[in-house]
């Protein structure tokens, strides 16, 4: 029996947390229903918010230096568990129940959400010029009221994510830190192999992409034999030698990995090719702002024609996975009026019984949707539109699109980080962009207060389905472990709060010293792709370059297609938009996986190998994340002080190694992570059934 506090050293998760469960089975989590256990404290709260501050500046000025954001959710996991260690040995203290560390994540997690809500459009303000309508409170309360509607919009679809589609999404991300804090209060063997794990992928992180030990994206680009192919056909294969996407793989499984790489597949070895083929026939250039075809590398027609057939492809499986989900919608719904009518008769407020299935009553949530629409309404009326003719009838338009698509498109970020932990955040922006900037350019709004609109809409809604991808993970931890849904939406909404002062002060410094555009006061500015790819949208739809509206249309009717023949087409259209780097070694992650779970006849032996890879992978996860961003804050520290303190293997000159390791970085790059790979099959395969 489990210990009511979550402490006993022989917490373990069921042996259906993962699976799908027979007919009439039912789940029962680590801490059971009927126990009471510490879960919000002021330990756990401070915590949490100490937490969310410190990774919301990080994250905020990786996304905006590289581009990507980095995994909050598994280092504050962990960190909440090594603060529980440190409590007892060193303060003589209690140690931390599981659901308090449940609690500090739920708080400390906000960080990653509302930073890639804000990085990914906010900036844009100071890129189209518009910094002058820009203020603290304005870039504030954007990320702020988004996650709010992220919490709200999600809370009806908690029981379809859960429970009823138990065993059938993988929850990579989620499941990675489940592991990691019931391996933190069982310790023994599960806390040794994912320390060893997590202490391997921490190196072999940092000593490639850091170290340049080894290129950290593997090439086909750089084999000078397939310049053919390169040069003049522009195929190119690419994998990226993380550890920590090779963990992402196992856990997601073979089936959905697969169909992410035929999206990349279709994206990198047919579009690409063919519109450099076609290149050779057409000397100028297609689209506005780019060069011709002709002079372009692979990236760069991925970049400006392939890509946006990603953005259609996700847009239409979007719209799909809608439909599909509409009884869901129509049930939630129903509920929401249903609830709406009891509290009109005074009979609203009446919770679940259970503690694991209470969560904030529907009159809470209807009263919150109201209050952030509300808000929302105010700040666009007699802020951003205050000068504009018909500014109430453009700020309740403009509300209502900020409410519709949010809703709308709330469950299919939540299927994506359910499914494979990687959510189409900008693609979806960029849509919400495009639609919002055409309905009201036809209601007469343009110019510099039509793009400002049109980008607080995007902000909103990019950070609103943030965090319902966040949320959805934190549910699915909760039911596995015991949690109470109710208090993990709201420290949600506490730790909200928090992130978004964090991550404004960020942008309005790195706006001050470093700048998003080039100019004669910032020469050298952030990179910022993510608000440059949104502001040249806004000019492209808002201004006179146009759209690629037949290179979206292409991209659904491809989505479209690939539905017909039963293959999820979100998830076909994740992987003609993300990158090949980022899905080829996903497979190969979840093939050795499948490889496990293939190896012996006996299903006892079987279990325990797959568990052991879990938790393998797991541990490369987290190490994966938590070098991640200790090599940002060391980045952080060379670019402010101008010090060197990362060693770049490559300028070695002893021996010739600096120039050896140039020139055979890809291959050594590939080999570290083939031999990574056999490492975790054998580590995995070398486990006995009685250890399980």
């Amino acid at each position: 029996m489990n210990s009511t506090d979550g402490s006993s050293p022989d917490i373990r998760l069921p042996e259906n947390a993962f699976r799908e469960l027979k007919p009439g089975e039912a789940y029962s989590p680590v801490i059971p229903a009927d126990s009471t256990v510490a879960e919000v404290t002021p330990r756990s709260m401070l915590q949490g918010i100490f937490w969310s501050v410190v990774f919301s500046a990080a994250a905020t000025y990786i996304a905006l230096k590289l581009g990507q954001g980095i995994e909050s959710a598994i280092p504050i996991s962990i960190l909440a568990v090594g603060y529980s260690v440190f409590v007892v040995r060193f303060l003589k203290s209690r140690a931390s129940t599981l659901l308090e560390n449940v609690n500090v994540l739920a708080i400390g997690a906000t960080s990653g959400i509302v930073a890639g809500g804000s990085v990914f459009t906010m900036p844009a303000n100071y890129i189209l010029g518009l910094e002058g309508r820009s203020s603290f409170f304005q870039i504030f309360l954007v990320p702020l009221l988004g996650a709010f509607l992220g919490v709200f919009f999600l809370a009806p679809f908690r029981r379809y994510f859960v429970r009823d589609l138990h065993g059938k999404l993988p929850f990579p991300e989620g499941r990675a830190t489940t592991e990691i804090l019931v391996a933190g209060k069982r310790g023994g063997k599960s806390a040794v192999v994912l320390s060893y794990s997590a202490l391997l992928a921490a190196f072999f992180d940092f000593a490639g992409p850091s170290m340049k030990a080894w290129s950290d994206v593997f090439s086909t680009s750089a084999i000078e034999a397939l310049n053919p192919f390169t040069n003049r056909f522009k195929a190119v294969f690419s994998m990226n030698t993380s550890a920590a996407v090779l963990g992402l793989g196992n856990i997601m499984g073979l089936d959905y990995a697969s169909i992410i790489m035929a999206g990349s597949m279709l994206s990198f070895l047919v579009m690409v090719p063919v519109f450099a083929y076609l290149g050779q026939h057409i000397h100028v250039p297609i689209t506005a702002g780019a060069v011709a075809l002709s002079a372009m590398s692979a990236d760069d027609i991925f970049r400006f024609y392939v890509r946006p057939i990603g953005i259609g492809g996700i847009f239409a499986a979007g719209i799909l996975s809608i439909l599909k989900m509409s009884p869901v919608i129509v049930q939630a719904t129903g509920q929401a009026f249903g609830e709406l009518v009891r509290l009109v008769k005074g009979k609203g407020g009446g919770g679940e019984s259970i503690r694991t299935d209470r969560a904030l009553h529907m009159s809470t949530i209807l009263l919150g949707i109201a209050g952030a629409g509300l808000l929302v309404f105010l700040y666009f009326r007699f802020s951003v539109l205050a000068a504009e003719p018909r500014a109430t009838y453009l700020a309740a338009v403009s509300t209502g699109m900020t409410l519709l698509i949010a809703f709308l498109f709330a469950s299919v970020s939540a299927w994506a980080i359910a499914m494979i932990s990687i959510t189409p955040i900008s693609g979806m922006t960029l849509t919400t962009l495009i639609v919002t900037a055409i309905a009201l350019a036809s209601l007469g709004l343009s110019g510099t207060g039509g793009m400002l609109q049109v980008l607080l809409i995007g902000g909103v809604v990019c950070t609103a389905l943030s965090m319902s991808g966040s949320l959805v993970t934190q549910y699915k931890i909760a039911y596995w472990l015991g949690g109470t849904p109710k208090r993990i939406e709201i420290s949600n909404l506490v730790g909200s709060v928090a992130a978004s002062a964090a991550t404004t002060a960020v942008i309005l410094l790195m706006a001050k010293v470093y700048g998003f555009a080039e100019g004669p006061a910032h020469p050298n500015p952030l990179p910022a792709p993510q608000p440059n790819a949104m502001a040249a949208v806004l000019r492209g739809v808002m201004g006179d370059s146009g759209a690629p509206w037949f290179l979206y249309a292409l991209g659904g009717v491809i989505a479209v297609a690939v539905e017909m023949c039963g293959v999820s087409g979100l998830a076909f259209a994740l992987g003609m938009y993300l990158p090949m780097d980022l899905n080829s070694p996903l497979v190969l992650g979840a093939a050795v996986a499948w490889l496990l779970r293939r190896s012996s006849k006996d299903e006892k032996l079987v279990s325990a190998r797959s568990e052991k890879g879990t938790l393998i992978a797991s541990g490369f996860i987290a190490g994966g994340a938590l070098v991640g961003v200790f090599a940002a804050l060391l980045k952080f520290l060379e670019d402010s002080f101008r010090v060197t303190i990362i060693p770049d293997l490559t300028k070695l000159t002893a021996l010739g190694m600096g120039a050896w390791l140039s020139s055979w970085g890809n291959w050594l790059g590939l080999g570290a992570f083939l031999v990574l790979s056999a490492f975790v099959y054998w580590d995995s395969h070398r486990e006995k059934a009685e250890e399980a």
